[in-house]
């Protein structure tokens, strides 16, 4: 009788663990357009919402962040499979005058971005009692001495770690010990106010969450990376990512404020949107505020106008290098110097800069639905991204998404022409 062969017991499976290097190494322009999506005019704007309406812009909140991870995605897959950044596909793709058209959105767009980083700068060093008319001009030094001079890497860094002072946010939501239960109401079932003001948040939570220079720095980054299709699978992660994180610090800025200072009117002053981080912070809470705000705004004013830069030097075919001279790049640095003047000059008008913050946010909420089609109509064309073109349920998706902006921005524009003319 032959012996049965008796089989070797199965080797124990191996763990798989994901190494946080892996996951870090998958992060990178979805994580930074976040971040940088939370400056100043975007803190201002979140605080402002909360203080004026509590939680019931929460709804909104909600809907912008799923078109956020939307946008973002095709912005990355845009870079990702054309190789080329949104204004040289601009070009390319569209005639002149809608080009034409389109560059002068952005540069509208991120001008108004650069006013507010400015305003923000004013702001945070007023609680120091250090005058807007001091703190700005010396930002502008700063900026252009670090760009045009210096090591804008080493500055990006240390303005980078600054702004992360808002993280503790989410820390002060939850010591705010708000009424969850009506969070979770507000978020998931419409409460909308039948006011000019609400109406006016609205699009500005619209335009300071999907702003132009997200998307333009997206598409420009992935492509610069030299990221392919073959590696779009990590990149769709980095973006997906990158808007949920930046949903989820500006919802718990708005539930912070609303659960501190909810009810009580606007914010009138840096100081007063800092009394949402008392829970955490305490008396310091207007230090710690002041400076997250300054580094998150540094940060953006810099980056800001060099997006801008790089942009319009691309739809043109200039030269564009930090690195270059002014001889060397005069289109390139010319902008970006002129950005940086001007924006600093109108934060400069005497007016209320918590005001002037949410105002620029707005005209962004303008100007976001002429980007999303842009970006919906790139997306859709094979010549661009090959066979990843938009799904049937994400073309549906983008169209709801670009009626729903225009309808906000087109119904503001109507109520601000009729308190024009004394009608409402």
């Amino acid at each position: 009788m032959s012996a049965v062969p008796v089989s070797p017991p199965p080797a124990p499976r191996r763990r798989r663990y994901v190494r946080p290097a892996a996951i870090l190494g998958i992060l990178g322009p979805g994580l930074i357009a976040a971040n940088a999506g939370n400056d100043a005019g975007g803190i201002a704007t979140y605080a402002e919402a909360g203080a004026l309406f509590e939680y019931r812009t929460l709804f909104i909140c909600v809907c912008v962040i799923v078109a956020l991870v939307a946008v973002q995605e095709m912005a990355a897959r845009v870079g990702a499979y054309s190789g080329e950044g949104l204004m040289s596909l601009v070009r390319e793709q569209f005639s002149l005058r809608l080009g034409a058209f389109a560059v002068c959105c952005l540069l509208v767009a991120n001008l108004g971005l650069v006013v507010s980083e400015f305003a923000g700068i004013g702001a945070a060093l007023e609680i120091f009692g250090v005058s807007r008319y001091v703190s700005v001009p010396i930002a502008v030094v700063v900026i252009l001495g670090v760009v045009l001079f210096g090591s804008y890497r080493y500055a990006e860094r240390v303005f980078l770690v600054l702004s992360l002072v808002f993280l503790t946010y989410p820390v002060a939501m939850i010591l705010a010990d708000p009424d969850w239960g009506d969070v979770v109401s507000n978020a998931l079932i419409p409460h909308f106010v039948a006011d000019r003001d609400f109406l006016l948040i609205a699009v500005a939570l619209v335009g300071t969450t999907i702003t132009p220079y997200m998307q333009l720095y997206q598409a420009a980054a992935v492509a610069d990376r030299g990221i392919g299709p073959e590696d779009y699978r990590n990149e769709r992660i980095d973006a997906v990512f990158g808007a949920l994180f930046a949903g989820f610090i500006f919802v718990s800025v708005l539930i912070a404020t609303a659960a501190t200072i909810g009810g009580t009117g606007g914010i009138t002053s840096a100081a007063n949107a800092a009394q949402a981080l008392e829970p955490v912070a305490g008396q310091r809470a207007e230090a710690l505020f002041a400076i997250g705000l300054l580094g998150a705004s540094m940060l953006a004013a810099a980056i800001v106008p060099l997006s801008t830069a790089y942009g319009l030097a691309e739809a043109v075919g200039a030269e564009r290098s930090v690195s270059r001279r002014f001889r060397e790049a005069p289109l390139f640095l010319g902008l970006f110097t002129a950005q940086v003047l001007i924006g600093a000059a109108v934060a400069l008008i005497p007016v209320n800069l918590i005001d002037l913050l949410v105002s620029m946010q707005i005209l962004n909420g303008f100007i976001t639905p002429v980007i999303l089609v842009i970006l919906f109509v790139l997306t859709s064309r094979p010549a661009v991204v090959g066979d990843a073109v938009n799904g049937p349920r994400l073309r549906v998706f983008a169209f709801v998404c670009v009626v729903a902006v225009s309808v906000l921005a087109v119904s503001v524009l109507g109520l601000t022409v009729a308190g024009w003319l004394g009608l409402a």
